[in-house]
C-alpha cells in the first residue's frame, strides 16, 4: 500500500517537464568528469561523463539545478526554460564553508577553535539500531560507546574519560554522561528518537565548544538536529524500511556433562561425587560414556532465541518561498534474546514547520511524539544459566504427574542434593517487566530581524515531557522445597519528568574589512520537575492480564527489608542562566573565541557558578609564505582553555544523628547521648580542560586531518570522606581527577571517474584517567570486600585491586620449598601469589592496582565506494588497555556445587606441568584461590567488524519515467567479535561481569524509496 501510495504521488507530479544539457568545466576550462548535477529539492541527478558533459530529462521547466563537485563551491542555475546549460565551478576549500551547529547558533567549519565533530544522516542510515548513539560507535575519537544487547536500552555513552566520582556506573544517566540537546531541548537520554529523524549529530568534546551550556557541559555535550523541509522545495516523499533477525555472538561456552562430571570427581568432594550418582538414578546413564549422566544440558541455547528486527518510516519535506515543512512517522520493534517476554516496541509522530511571516519575523515549531513498550528481561536469567549444572534437563518428566508441582514440571537441581534449584526457566517463565514510556518534545521560536543580516533577536521555549508506568509482575510456582514462589506480586511505579527551558538571544554579525565578528548575548531559564508514586500488592487474582492491578491484591505491601515500598516522591529544581559569545576572526586567518556564563540554581548551597572560556586559531595557509606550498590546501592551529561545571552530582543531603553510648569507669556503667550531623554542603564540580589541535586539509583537499591533545581536570569532585571519631562519611567537594589524551581522525575521498568514487576513514583516541587529590586520603574503596576497586592517588579511577598470580604449584617438592605454601596448608593445583612488599608473607599488603576498566586507547576505522549504481560501506571499530572482572567466575566464592566455564574445564590444572596459570578442580574451591587476584581481572581488548553494507539504486539518475528512485540493502550489524576475555561478550560499562547481556550479530535486508 505504502509503496502504490508513493507511486501514485510521483506521477502527480510528473508535468511540463523539459531536457537540459551542457558542460561543466573549471576556471581554466577544463572538464570535471563526475560532477554533480541535481534538481535541487529531489534526488533527480546525473554526473557529468570525463569530458565534463552532462544529460538530464523530465526536469520541470521552473526548477533549479544544483551543480557540485570536490573540492569546488556549489552552484545553483534556475532553468527558466533553457535546454543548455554549462557550468563553470569555482574552487573551494573542501567543506571548509561548511556551517556546524554549535551552542545557540553555527559557526563555519573554518572559523572553529574547539574540537568538534559532527556525522551527518547518512551514518545513521547505515546501521540498524534503535538509538541514534549506537550508530557513532568507532565513529568520532573520544567518544566511547558501550553499548547494551538489551533491546530498548541505550548505551553507555563518555566524552572524554570519566570525571567524577559520585558515579553509578551502571546508569546510562550517571554523572559522568553528556548533555543531549535536540533542536535546543536538554535530555539526559536519546532513547525515543527515530534515528532516521536526525540531520546530524555534532559532538563537543572540549570546554571550549561546551561552555556556552554551563554547568550541564561538564561531559561534554551532544547537539542533535532534527531534519527539516527546505524552502522552494517540492514536496518529497521517502520511505526506508528494512526487516532482519538477531543472533547471539561468541555464547559463553560452559562445561558440558563429561567436563563436569571429571571435574566434580577430580575436586574431592564426596557429596558432589553423590550427585552425579544421583543424576544417573534419576535420568540413566550416557550410552556413549556410561560413567556421565544421560543429560547434557546446554543452558544458554536453551534460554536464548534468534530474534526478529524491523523498522519503518516514512517522511514528507518540502516547502514553499515562505514555508517549510518535515513530517514523519516510525514504527520501530526489536524483540531479545532472552526466551521471555522481553522486547521493544516504539512509535514515533514528528512535525517541524517554520514559517517566514515577513522580512523581519520568522516562527517555527517542532513536535515529537514518542509511545513505547519495552519488556525488560529478568536478568539473574543469566547468572542462573552460568551456573546450572548441565546434568539437569529443563524439564523433568519424573515431575510432570506430581501434583505438589505447578504450573509446570521444570527440573529441580535440588532432587539431585544440590542446595539451589538452578532451573531459570521459573524466573524467566513467571515474571514480567513492562514499561510504559510516553515522551512529548515540544520547541516552538519566534526569530526577529532587527537589523538586516547583522542584529537578530530569537526567543525559544522546550518541554520535554516523559512518563514511565512500570510494571512487574511475579506470579506464584512451586518446583520444590526452596525453589518456589509462594506470592503473587504486583509493582507498580509511574514515574514523570517535565522539563522546561526558555531561551533569549540575541546575535550581531557584522563585516567590516577584514574584520569579521559575530557577538551573541542570552538569558536561560531552566524548570525541572520529577515526581515518583509506587505501590505493591500481593495474591491478586491469577485470571491473566486484567487482573494485573493493586486494586485486586489482597495485601498492599508498605515496607519490604527495611525501605518504604508504597510511597510517593519528586522533587523540583530551577536554574537562571546568563551567557555571552565573542566569535571574531581577521582576514580569515587569526581567529578569537570566547564564551562566559553564569549559572544559577536551588540545588546546591552556593547557588551561582561562573564559568569562562577562550579559544585561538591560526590559519596558516592564509598566509603569504604558505602559498603554492605544495602540501597543504588547509592549514589551521587551534588551541582553547576553558571551564565546565556539573550539576549531575546529586543534591545536599544529610540529617542530624543521635546514638547512645554506654562505657564502664571505674567498675560502673555510664550513659549518654552522641550526637553529630552527616549534612553535607555541596557545590558545582568544576571541569578546567585545555584542548591544541590542528585541522588541515591536503592532496587537493582529499585528505582531511584533525588531530587534538587535551587535559581535562575535575577540580572540587564530590568524594566521600571519613569522618573523625564518628563511624560513616560524608560527601565533599575536595577531589580531584585528571583526564588526559590524543586523538585523531582521518579522512581521505576521491573520485576517480565518471562512475566510480570512494572514502577511507579512520580514528584513533588514547585516554588516561588518573585520581590526582582525595583530600588527603590515600584511597577510596569502592565494589565489595571479595571484588574489591580501589581508587589511589596516581591511579584510575575504581581501579581493580587485588593479587597477581605467579604461577601454580607443580608438586610437593615446590610446596615443602616455601614456607608461604606450608604455612597455609596448601597443595599442588593451589596459586602462587606475588610477594609485592618483600616481607616473604603472603597478606592483603600484597594487593596491587590490576588494571581499569577504562580503555587506554579505542580505534575505528571506515571504507566505502560506490560504483554505478552499487554501492558499499564497511567499518570496523576496536579499543584496548581496560580489564574486565569475571565476577560470575569469582563467584565460586559463594558456592561450590555449580557448573564452571569450559576455559577452566579445559585448561584447568590436572598434573604436573599441565598449566602454570589455573588453578586445580579441588584448588578452585579453597578460599586461598578464590581471592580477588589477576586470574578473575581478564583483557578487555577487541576487535569488531561493525558495519557491512550493500546497496543497489533503481533509477539513481532519474532517467526512467514513472519509476521512482529505489535503493535496495543488505547490511551485517556486528557480524565478527575478535576478543580473548572469557565472556560474552567484552563491552562491560563499569568493568564488572556479573553476566552482561550479549550483543547480537544483527542481519537485515532494505528498501529505501524517494518521490
Amino acid at each position: 500500500m505504502i509503496i502504490c501510495f508513493l507511486l501514485f504521488s510521483f506521477f502527480a507530479h510528473a508535468q511540463q517537464t523539459v531536457s537540459v544539457s551542457g558542460v561543466v568545466t573549471d576556471t581554466d576550462g577544463t572538464p570535471l568528469p563526475g560532477a554533480s548535477v541535481v534538481l535541487k529539492g529531489t534526488s533527480t541527478g546525473t554526473q557529468t561523463d570525463f569530458d565534463g558533459n552532462y544529460v538530464l530529462g523530465n526536469l520541470p521547466g521552473n526548477g533549479t539545478l544544483v551543480f557540485s563537485y570536490i573540492g569546488f563551491a556549489s552552484q545553483e542555475v534556475v532553468i527558466n526554460g533553457q535546454t543548455t546549460i554549462n557550468v563553470v565551478l569555482q574552487e573551494d576549500t573542501q567543506a571548509l564553508d561548511e556551517v556546524v551547529v554549535v551552542g545557540y547558533g553555527e559557526l563555519k567549519v573554518k572559523d572553529l577553535t574547539s574540537a568538534i565533530t559532527t556525522v551527518d544522516s547518512e551514518v545513521l542510515d547505515i546501521a540498524p539500531v534503535g538509538q541514534a548513539m549506537q550508530a557513532l560507535q568507532g565513529r568520532v575519537a573520544g567518544l566511547q560507546i558501550v553499548n547494551n544487547g538489551s533491546p530498548g536500552q541505550s548505551p553507555t555513552v563518555r566524552v572524554r574519560g570519566i570525571g567524577s566520582y559520585d558515579t553509578d556506573l551502571n546508569d546510562a544517566s550517571d554523572p559522568s554522561s553528556p548533555l543531549f540537546v535536540v533542536d535546543g531541548a536538554f535530555f539526559d537520554d536519546i532513547d525515543f528518537l527515530n534515528p532516521a529523524d536526525i540531520e546530524s549529530i555534532s559532538v563537543l568534546k572540549d570546554a571550549s565548544a561546551a561552555a556556552i551550556y554551563g554547568v550541564r557541559a561538564a561531559n561534554g555535550v551532544v547537539l542533535i538536529e532534527t531534519k527539516s523541509g527546505k524552502f522552494n522545495q517540492k514536496a518529497q516523499i521517502t520511505y526506508n524500511g528494512y526487516s532482519g533477525y538477531q543472533v547471539a555472538q561468541n555464547v559463553l561456552k560452559v562445561a558440558n556433562a563429561e567436563q563436569f562430571t571429571r571435574i566434580a570427581l577430580e575436586s574431592g568432594s564426596e557429596p558432589d561425587a553423590q550427585f552425579i550418582l544421583n543424576a544417573m538414578q534419576r535420568y540413566g546413564r550416557s550410552r556413549i560414556n556410561p560413567n556421565v549422566p544421560d543429560v547434557n544440558t546446554d543452558w544458554y541455547d536453551e534460554i536464548m532465541r534468534t530474534a526478529i528486527i524491523q523498522n519503518h518510516s516514512i517522511n514528507v519535506t518540502g516547502g514553499s518561498e515562505t514555508a517549510t515543512y518535515a513530517i514523519g512517522a516510525n514504527y520501530f520493534e526489536q524483540q531479545g534474546l532472552l526466551k521471555m517476554k522481553n522486547e521493544y516496541e516504539r512509535f514515533n509522530l514528528r512535525s517541524k514547520l517554520d514559517f517566514k511571516v515577513n522580512e523581519w519575523l520568522t516562527l517555527g515549531g517542532n513536535v515529537v511524539l514518542s509511545n513505547a513498550t519495552r519488556f525488560d528481561p529478568e536478568d539473574s536469567a543469566w547468572r542462573l544459566a552460568y551456573f546450572a549444572v548441565p546434568i539437569l534437563p529443563v524439564l523433568d518428566p519424573l515431575l510432570l504427574d506430581d501434583p505438589n508441582v505447578f504450573p509446570t514440571n521444570y527440573a529441580n537441581a535440588q532432587d539431585l542434593g544440590y542446595r539451589g534449584g538452578q532451573n531459570p526457566f521459573p524466573t524467566m517463565d513467571f515474571s514480567e517487566n513492562r514499561n510504559r514510556i510516553r515522551n512529548i518534545l515540544a520547541n516552538f521560536y519566534a526569530e526577529i530581524n532587527l537589523i538586516p543580516e547583522k542584529l537578530v533577536f530569537r526567543t525559544a521555549y522546550n518541554h520535554n515531557f516523559e512518563t514511565v508506568d512500570r510494571r512487574e509482575i511475579r506470579l506464584p510456582y512451586f518446583i520444590g522445597n526452596n525453589f518456589q514462589r509462594e506470592d503473587a506480586s504486583i509493582l507498580k511505579r509511574n514515574t514523570t519528568v517535565s522539563n522546561q527551558i526558555w531561551d533569549n538571544t540575541l546575535t550581531y554579525t557584522d563585516t567590516f574589512g577584514k574584520h569579521n565578528l559575530t557577538v551573541l548575548g542570552g538569558s536561560s531559564f531552566r524548570d525541572e520537575a520529577f515526581d515518583l508514586l509506587q505501590a505493591k500488592g500481593l495474591n491478586f487474582p491469577l485470571t491473566g492480564e486484567e487482573a494485573y492491578f493493586i486494586d485486586l491484591a489482597e495485601t498492599i505491601v508498605e515496607e519490604e527489608n527495611g525501605n518504604r515500598v508504597t510511597r510517593d516522591d519528586g522533587r523540583r529544581e530551577y536554574g537562571l542562566s546568563f551567557f555571552g559569545r565573542v566569535s571574531y576572526n581577521f582576514d580569515n586567518r587569526y581567529l578569537l573565541y570566547g564564551t562566559y556564563r553564569a549559572d544559577g540554581t536551588n540545588k546546591y548551597q552556593e547557588k551561582w557558578g561562573y564559568f569562562p572560556t577562550v579559544g585561538a586559531g591560526w590559519v596558516v595557509t592564509g598566509e603569504s609564505f604558505m602559498e603554492n606550498n605544495g602540501i597543504f590546501d588547509f592549514l589551521k592551529l587551534r588551541a582553547s582553555w576553558g571551564e565546565l561545571g556539573n550539576d549531575k552530582v546529586p543534591s545536599s543531603e544529610g540529617s542530624i544523628t543521635s546514638n547512645t553510648v554506654t562505657t564502664a569507669l571505674g567498675d560502673v556503667l555510664f550513659s549518654g547521648v552522641n550526637t553529630s550531623s552527616d549534612f553535607t554542603t555541596l557545590k558545582w564540580e568544576v571541569t578546567e580542560e585545555i584542548n591544541g589541535g590542528l585541522s588541515a586539509r591536503m592532496f587537493n583537499n582529499n585528505l582531511a586531518i584533525e588531530a587534538d591533545y587535551y587535559v581535562r581536570n575535575t577540580r572540587d569532585a564530590v568524594i566521600p570522606v571519613e569522618r573523625p571519631l564518628i563511624p560513616g562519611t560524608t560527601r565533599q567537594n575536595i577531589g580531584e581527577i585528571r583526564n588526559t589524551g590524543f586523538e585523531l581522525a582521518l579522512n581521505w575521498s576521491k573520485q576517480v571517474s565518471e562512475d566510480f568514487n570512494y572514502t577511507i576513514g579512520a580514528n584513533v583516541a588514547t585516554l588516561t584517567n588518573e585520581v590526582r587529590d582525595l583530600g588527603g586520603q590515600p584511597f577510596l574503596d569502592a565494589g565489595t570486600a571479595e571484588f574489591r576497586q580501589r581508587s589511589i592517588v596516581g591511579e584510575s579511577l575504581f581501579a581493580f585491586f587485588g593479587r597477581e598470580v605467579a604461577g601454580v604449584y607443580q608438586n610437593d617438592a615446590e610446596i615443602q620449598a616455601d614456607p608461604v605454601a606450608v604455612a597455609n596448608g596448601l597443595e599442588p593445583g593451589d596459586f602462587k601469589y606475588r610477594d609485592i612488599n618483600g616481607d616473604g608473607d603472603i597478606t592483603d599488603d600484597d594487593r596491587t592496582v590490576l588494571g581499569s576498566f577504562l580503555p587506554s586507547y579505542s580505534f575505528g576505522f571506515n571504507l566505502g565506494f560506490n560504483y554505478k549504481a552499487w554501492d558499499f560501506s564497511a567499518s570496523a571499530i576496536g579499543q584496548g588497555g581496560n580489564k574486565i572482572l569475571n565476577r560470575k567466575r569469582g563467584e565460586v566464592i559463594f558456592t561450590n556445587d555449580t557448573n564452571v566455564d569450559r576455559d577452566f574445564a579445559i585448561n584447568r590444572w590436572h598434573g604436573e606441568g599441565t598449566t602454570n596459570s589455573y588453578p586445580s578442580a579441588a584448588g578452585i574451591r579453597k578460599g586461598w584461590n578464590q581471592r580477588l587476584s589477576d586470574y578473575f581481572v581478564e583483557d578487555g581488548d577487541f576487535f569488531r567488524i561493525q558495519n557491512i553494507t550493500l546497496g543497489y539504486t533503481i533509477n539513481r539518475n532519474g532517467t526512467l519515467n514513472g519509476i521512482p528512485q529505489t535503493r535496495i540493502y543488505v547490511t551485517a550489524e556486528k557480524p565478527l567479535t575478535v576478543f580473548d576475555y572469557n565472556g560474552f561478550n567484552p563491552e562491560v560499562a563499569n568493568g564488572v561481569d556479573n553476566q552482561t547481556y550479549p550483543i547480537p550479530a544483527v542481519y537485515t535486508i532494505g528498501v529505501n524509496i524517494k518521490i
